[in-house]
């Protein structure tokens, strides 16, 4: 016997039972043979901060936030990076030894090595990138492509005062297309990003026109439900390299298992599969 705590995590969201975090970590603890458990909490926003102070004292070392508390986090934790800080939203919470509540972002880390690991040959500074959509996981993707070099960023959202408020915290680097022209411009882009939920599963179809694609652009598409989107299998059709928006959850959540139980664990197709089931 032994008086060790076993550390727990889990997943906070409104509603969270569609979650896939659980399955990729609970694989990831018994593939490392830690103790620990990873558990989906359904917390509504008016009893968040209630439950983040509380957790601790319950074995917790730390959490993942999904939607609709990315952004409200933010006024709670006591600690924010300035990744996050950046992003306007934090997805991972960790619970320091000092008491204070720290709130990082690795949603943007994840994206770019999804994209590392699936296109080993993709440059990010070969050329312009064009973003579909204007909310925080657009804010994510931003942040990261520049951060990587991306020489210039074109986005389009439904509501263009949305993509005009990233322009104006991201600074000329961000162009904004009108979204009814969002197809012209991925006629000059390397990379082209679906950050909206349009073509997920439940949601209505992305209607833009994909005419202007050029053979060889990296298409991406941050739903994973579908796995393959109607924009994957179009793009792939007219010669594009594609890449699936699961690994970019897979890839967030490296650096927090890595956090939270001390290894860092590997994406592979065991922890796909694992995501999958």
């Amino acid at each position: 016997m032994t008086n060790t705590r076993i550390p727990l995590a889990g997943v906070i969201g409104s509603p969270v039972a569609h979650s896939k975090s659980p399955q990729i970590h609970m694989h990831w603890l018994k593939m490392h043979g830690l103790p620990g458990y990873y558990i989906p909490m359904d917390v509504v926003a008016d009893n968040l901060e209630h439950v983040l102070r509380t957790l601790p004292q319950m074995g917790f070392v730390g959490v993942n936030i999904t939607v609709p508390h990315k952004e409200k986090i933010l006024e709670i934790a006591d600690l924010v990076t300035d990744r996050a800080t950046l992003i306007g939203a934090a997805n991972t919470i960790i619970f320091r030894k000092d008491g204070q509540i720290q709130a990082d972002n690795t949603d943007g880390i994840g994206f770019i090595r999804n994209l590392q690991q699936s296109a080993p040959n993709w440059d990010p500074k070969a050329g312009p990138a064009a973003i579909l959509g204007a909310g925080g996981a657009a804010r994510a993707v931003i942040a990261a492509l520049l951060e990587v070099g991306v020489p210039e960023i074109m986005i389009s959202n439904r509501t263009r005062v949305r993509a005009e408020a990233l322009q104006t915290e991201f600074g000329k680097s961000l162009i904004v297309v009108d979204w009814v022209q969002a197809g012209n411009m991925m006629e000059d882009a390397a990379t082209v990003v679906n950050t909206t939920s349009l073509g997920m599963l439940g949601k209505p179809p992305l209607r833009v026109p994909l005419d202007g694609l050029r053979k060889g652009t990296l298409v991406t598409d941050i739903v994973y439900a579908p796995l393959k989107t109607q924009l994957l299998i179009e793009a792939e059709e007219m010669g594009c390299a594609t890449v699936d928006g699961l690994g970019m959850l897979l890839h967030q959540a490296v650096p927090a298992f890595e956090r939270w139980f001390g290894v860092r664990p590997v994406v592979d197709s065991a922890t796909r599969a694992a995501a999958l089931r």
